[in-house]
């Protein structure tokens, strides 16, 4: 079946609106601009406050001052009334009214473009992912929501409470983190599998990024394989890089560091990302350059950098090699990449691992865990280690810093690996799922409470 070039497609916000990117955000940005080169027209979904009652022409300024608060719709009310309480034990069971934003231009969206990507329509709901969670727990079942005119397909990008009544809804179940390696993370482990398992239930499809995650899903929660599609993300990869030069000056300026002369993690420091191996690692080994840790600190952050003090909080002059950095925005991220002599990686478990393609995209060599999606998506362009084995990691370090054959071998063996996930490829593998999808019978727009 061929796909209508200006098919509606809907987009959820939930991890768009958060200031600081994840990997779910990078995951929706990329979605929305393959479909935008595909000519679908796009509608996105946020739960952000913006009041039903108020002016048409006022909500634009509304939608982007609750943009400017952080928050993602799921966080609960700070204080609850007493009036609050009864209308949460009141919860009705009926689906619930997007508030349409109309944007007339008014503000200036600059600043906050890899938050609100490009669109045809913009819908909110105050605290939407919120009140999903407690329908869930509540009902057993989604939150239904309605607007005008709904999509032919909603995507939903991670396993929300909601569905959109009269679309296909797709949720995209990046990995089974939280059910697999339970300690590596701080869900709510019976809530989630909850969630999990209404969304496949309410599902027109299972969408996710990896034949690892795949495999996953159909192992340990039941999914038959015609019931989820594993489709790789794309990596369009950072801005072009300035001239070496100029680049040299900026890292020195910046970061006081010297191309080449850093081994580079980025990530949050949390215990999936093994920070706390990889400085061990790292201090077992004689390498002088130093090793950059560059991202914000996450859960468990102070086990993970533990060894970075002494008994009596004192630096231990090994350590004093272990730079770290916050968050960082894009470009300086970028900037930051570019300049390493290698991205060493050693995650536990990935559903997909956005890090090591954008280094094999920028022509940086890259040391990567062998466990989760890692090796399939690295794709035998990465040295592979045991992520339990801080030894292993540390030779590792050690033979790639020293093999400068080796390092020309693994960037040229990336490069041609990273084509994989260019736009092309990943815009025609939507195109081709979305007409599987159409095949299916159209979506009611009755039985809302269902």
């Amino acid at each position: 079946m061929s796909v209508p070039s200006d098919l509606r497609i809907g987009v959820d916000g939930f991890n768009l609106a958060l200031p600081h990117g994840t990997g779910v955000a990078t995951y929706a940005r990329t979605l929305a601009e393959a479909l935008q080169g595909l000519g679908r027209r796009i509608d996105l979904i946020y739960g952000l406050d913006v009041n039903p009652r108020s002016a048409r022409e006022q909500r634009e300024t509304l939608f982007f001052a609750a943009l400017a608060e952080g928050r993602s719709g799921e966080e609960p009310p700070e204080r609850v009334t007493a009036w609050g309480q009864v209308r949460r034990s009141l919860l009705s069971p009926a689906a619930r009214d997007l508030v349409e934003v109309p944007i007339s231009g008014r503000v200036v969206r600059q600043g906050v473009a890899a938050r609100v990507p490009s669109f045809d329509r913009l819908f909110t709901f105050h605290r939407l992912f919120w009140i999903g969670r407690r329908y869930l727990k509540r009902y057993g079942r989604l939150l239904p929501v309605r607007m005008v005119e709904p999509p032919a397909i909603m995507h939903w990008t991670y396993p929300v409470p909601v569905r959109l009544v009269g679309a296909r809804n797709i949720y995209t179940i990046h990995d089974l983190v939280p059910l697999r390696l339970p300690y590596l993370s701080l869900e709510d482990k019976a809530y989630h599998e909850r969630l999990l398992r209404a969304c496949i239930a309410s599902a027109d499809q299972i969408l996710t990024v990896s034949q690892a995650s795949r495999n996953d899903l159909m192992a340990y929660l039941g999914l038959a394989p015609e019931a989820v599609t594993a489709i790789h993300q794309a990596v369009p990869g950072f801005a072009p890089a300035a001239e070496a030069e100029i680049e040299a000056r900026q890292l020195r300026s910046l970061f006081d560091l010297e191309p080449q002369g850093y081994f580079l993690f980025y990530g949050a420091t949390e215990p999936k990302k093994n920070v706390g191996r990889l400085i061990e690692a790292y201090l077992g080994t004689p390498i002088d350059r130093p090793l950059v840790i560059a991202g914000p600190a996450a859960w468990h952050s102070e086990r993970e950098l533990r060894l970075l003090s002494g008994a009596h909080g004192k630096q231990l002059t090994r350590a004093e090699k272990v730079r770290r950095i916050d968050y960082l925005p894009t470009e300086h991220l970028a900037l930051l990449l570019r300049g390493a002599r290698a991205l060493v990686f050693p995650s536990l478990h990935e559903g997909f691992g956005l890090p090591p393609v954008e280094a094999m995209r920028a022509g940086v060599p890259v040391i990567a865990g062998d466990a989760g999606a890692l090796p399939e998506i690295t794709g035998g362009a990465a040295l592979l280690v045991d992520p339990y084995d801080a030894s292993a990691i540390g030779r590792a370090m050690v033979r790639l810093d020293g093999d400068a054959d080796l390092r020309a071998k693994l960037v040229a063996l990336g490069k041609e690996r990273a084509e994989a996930f260019a736009l092309g490829p990943y815009r025609s593998a939507l195109d081709a799922f979305h007409a599987r999808l159409l095949e299916l019978p159209s979506p009611a727009l009755s039985g809302v409470t269902a």
